[in-house]
């Protein structure tokens, strides 16, 4: 899917697109060494709103810290510099991708003594998972690839290089026929998809894997709990083996750009008769009443452009 806006943010400088680029030896592109984000800007009523941001520049600065990188900007500095990359480029409506990364300077594994680079991009960006995912749902697959041992990647930070398994993840899971996979974690219970934290419903309780099951505590993920405590729905963080997902009353899977997507089946399996469960749909119409700009941002969880 081509994509492209008008400037880059490089290094403190607004860089036209096409000329956005880095040496074909820069440590990064050889080891996966860089820690990012993924944001999401709203054309809400009230104008374009960047959801989450401090909380997503606090996620960025804590994998750099987990992955020994320390950029030069301050956390103020990159909410500007994201502001203004959205503001230039005239989006409304777009994701945002800033990323930190280690440079040009040796090929050697020993990396700190390479140059740490910043990068913030911003385009527009349909729904992630299809336009009709969010009502119809989507299929499924566990997947054959499984998410890390404990203390083999530092899955609670935001590593470029931690996503050549969720390639594998997606790799498989489109050829199989499915739209998205789910991993194991390293002793065999739920982990989570591609990109995105896993959720099921089971008897009007939603229960969703632990951080010590291998997960990126996402930021929807945390918007899922709050709003859910606020609707009176009881929710529990537990280890979930496999069978638990075939026999849930929903299954739902949220991430930044996946939103919060219904799953309709998983392994072949139809999850509630196919359909949207009233609990997801419960809170997709308050998250998205938040970000539409329809309902009262009573979290402060949107930074206006």
């Amino acid at each position: 899917m081509p994509f492209k806006a008008d400037k880059i943010w490089m290094d403190g400088k607004l860089v036209d697109w096409d000329k956005a680029q880095i040496h074909i030896l820069s440590h990064v592109i050889h080891y996966g060494s860089g820690v990012f984000e993924g944001i999401r800007c709203y054309d809400s009523k009230k104008g374009p709103a960047i959801f989450r941001l401090d909380d997503h520049v606090k996620r960025l600065y804590d994998s750099a810290k987990i992955f020994k990188m320390e950029p030069e900007y301050s956390h103020d500095e990159i909410k500007k510099a994201i502001i203004e990359t959205v503001r230039v480029n005239k989006l409304k409506d777009c994701y945002i991708r800033p990323l930190i990364y280690r440079g040009f300077g040796t090929l050697g594994l020993n990396p700190l003594s390479i140059p740490i680079r910043v990068m913030i991009a911003a385009w527009d960006w349909g729904r992630y998972l299809g336009e009709d995912a969010l009502e119809k749902g989507i299929s499924v697959q566990v997947s054959s690839w499984s998410r890390g041992a404990p203390n083999t990647f530092p899955m609670m930070a935001k590593i470029t290089g931690n996503y050549v398994n969720s390639q594998l993840i997606k790799i498989d899971a489109i050829q199989n026929g499915y739209d998205e996979g789910i991993a194991l974690d390293h002793y065999g219970y739920v982990s989570e998809g591609s990109g995105e934290n896993v959720f099921i419903v089971r008897n009007g309780v939603i229960f969703t894997p632990p951080s010590s099951s291998a997960i990126l505590a996402g930021i929807t993920r945390h918007s899922i709990f709050v709003l859910a405590r606020d609707l009176g729905i009881k929710m529990k963080q537990h280890v979930l083996p496999r069978e638990s997902l075939y026999i849930s009353d929903e299954v739902f899977m949220t991430g930044t750009a996946a939103e919060i997507t219904p799953v309709s089946k998983i392994d072949n399996i139809v999850i509630n008769n196919g359909k949207r469960g009233p609990v997801t749909e419960k809170l997709q119409k308050e998250f998205f009443s938040i970000i539409n700009g329809k309902g009262k941002d009573k979290y402060e969880w949107l930074t206006f452009i």
